[in-house]
């Protein structure tokens, strides 16, 4: 029999799968301490948990016979995930089981702020009787703007063209193809705030899109527009979108989640043009019970060996040694890091080529490993070594795998060539004693860098002095430079560089680097 231990709270729906599988016996022991957890957990092969439970390098050792650690919802933090690798141990998660749910609060919220739902029903409480006053907008023709075409993006999409409405999109990983499929048109930003009468988030909370709603942005958007957050509260500036609310630039917002929760002194509470919710996003019965289902579904089959769908920490077949392979990996992942932040346009194509002897039957896990690093940063969902390739499809992005013969120079080589816009960028890496990444080429440029840290990549006429005023410029802003690695084709002509740099600089000391007479591009990146 599979044993499985439940230790936090889970639907009745999932319990009723469990109750139903002849070869498993399960016990549903919730609030244990973690002595009383590291006492019992050794007689069990899978353990469910919610958020309640936290599975520490400790509770995972103590875990003699524990093959899977599912956990049921998106998040991890609370599974200590190099623990469990370390022990053989797979975690499962649940993404996308609250993709529905937040769709449709973000459609709750789009038909409050319009009819002033919220407002005119405070008012009749009230005892006041304001028709006038409360007279909204249709959705009925006007433009939404989707910022983040996932899979939340495109349900909305879906029901926003219910109600007759334009959509037009801004995702930088999906491909013309994929959106005219579903009736959307893909712009840039700029287009998106200039063309929106609604605007609507669903991309994940990167450095880049930090407070990407702001002063700037909001004053590029059409005078009363709509805004909409059911995403990530860090992706708003506060206190720029109150000012635009309180100046009418903005008609009215809708807003589940806050840059701190619960948003105490927030600027948007109190405003009479704002409908809020307390991060409602996922809080539905049937995403509860979505959920439930899902992670007792893939504990079972990952038990059976039918599959270990949603694994955080195994991307290929079990009998691999993830440890072993996992430096490789880590390269894989730089190089579609340092792949994305090159990318000029949509990414189209994907060419991937492992050469070795080490690598050339790891390819797939290594293709996933690039994909991961590539699209990590701009998805609205986590991504994985599971997922990244179905997301890559998802996005319509061509992706070819291929291994070929060890070369000359360097043993088990990983090389990636993407295609964005009308650009191919190659990057290609080796790993140094085994365990150390490194980036062996750019394009046609030969280089040893670190894919490491901050790195500022700059191509520059070969002239003297331009390593002397990079130097100085970045010590002006207090940037220190850790390493620089150079290559050329010859003495005069072009060069490419990575440096590694201490800390991320200033956007206006990239802006002053660029404006030196020899700097060709420059580019900051951090991985």
């Amino acid at each position: 029999m599979l044993k499985i231990l439940v230790s936090d709270k889970l639907g009745q729906a999932g319990l009723d799968i469990l109750e139903a599988a002849d070869d498993v016996h399960f016990e549903m022991k919730t609030g244990l301490s973690k002595d009383e957890l590291m006492g019992i957990i050794g007689e069990y092969d899978a353990l469910i948990v919610r958020s309640g439970t936290r599975p520490d390098a400790d509770i995972i050792g103590a875990g003699k016979n524990l093959k899977i650690i599912g956990r049921a919802g998106a998040g991890v933090d609370n599974i200590d995930i190099k623990a469990a690798t370390t022990h053989g141990i797979v975690v499962m998660n649940t993404p996308g089981a609250n993709s529905m749910a937040t769709a449709e609060q973000t459609m709750a919220l789009m038909m409050a702020i319009t009819r002033h739902t919220a407002h005119s029903h405070a008012s009749v409480l009230a005892g006041e009787w304001k028709r006038s006053h409360y007279a909204g907008t249709e959705l009925y023709q006007k433009t939404l703007g989707v910022i983040g075409f996932g899979r939340i993006g495109k349900l909305v999409t879906a029901r926003a063209q219910g109600f007759g409405m334009q959509v037009i999109a801004y995702d930088p990983f999906v491909t013309e193809d994929v959106a005219l499929e579903l009736g959307v048109t893909l712009v840039d930003l700029d287009e998106l705030y200039a063309q929106s009468d609604y605007i609507t988030l669903h991309t994940a909370a990167t450095p880049e899109t930090e407070k990407m709603i702001n002063k700037d942005a909001i004053g590029q958007m059409k005078d009363g527009v709509f805004i909409l957050n059911v995403a990530r509260g860090k992706l708003v500036n506060e206190s720029d979108l109150a000012e635009g609310l309180k100046s009418g630039k903005v008609k009215a917002a809708g807003i589940d989640v806050y840059s701190k929760e619960p948003p105490e002194n927030s600027p948007l509470i109190g405003l009479p043009n704002v409908v809020h919710t307390p991060h409602l996003g996922a809080s539905t019965v049937e995403a509860q019970k979505t959920v439930a289902q899902m992670v007792v579904n893939q504990v079972i089959n990952g038990l059976r060996g039918h599959g270990f769908k949603h694994a955080i920490n195994l991307p290929m077949t079990a009998e691999v040694d993830f440890e072993q392979i996992r430096p490789y990996l880590t390269l894989a992942e730089r190089i579609g890091k340092l792949q994305a932040g090159l990318a000029t346009g949509k990414v189209t194509q994907v060419e991937i080529e492992a050469s070795g002897n080490d690598v050339d039957n790891l390819i797939r896990p290594l293709a996933a490993g690039v994909l991961k690093g590539l699209l990590e940063d701009s998805q609205d969902e986590e991504v994985n070594y599971i997922n990244a390739p179905i997301l890559a499809d998802e996005a319509g992005i061509e992706v070819s795998q291929a291994t070929g013969m060890e070369t000359a120079d360097y043993s088990n080589r990983i090389s990636c060539r993407v295609h964005s816009g009308k650009q191919v960028q190659l990057v290609a890496g080796v790993l140094f004693a085994n365990e150390e990444p490194r980036i062996v080429q750019i394009n046609e440029y030969q280089l040893e860098a670190k894919p490491e840290g901050h790195l500022l990549l700059m191509a520059n006429k070969d002239v003297p002095g331009v390593i002397g005023q990079i130097g100085t410029l970045l010590a002006a802003y207090e940037v220190n430079i850790g390493e620089w690695r150079m290559g050329r084709h010859q003495p005069s002509g072009e060069s490419l560089s990575v440096i590694n740099l201490d800390s991320n600089p200033p956007i206006e000391a990239l802006d002053a680097i660029k404006k030196i007479k020899a700097v060709t591009q420059a580019d900051l990146i951090s991985l």
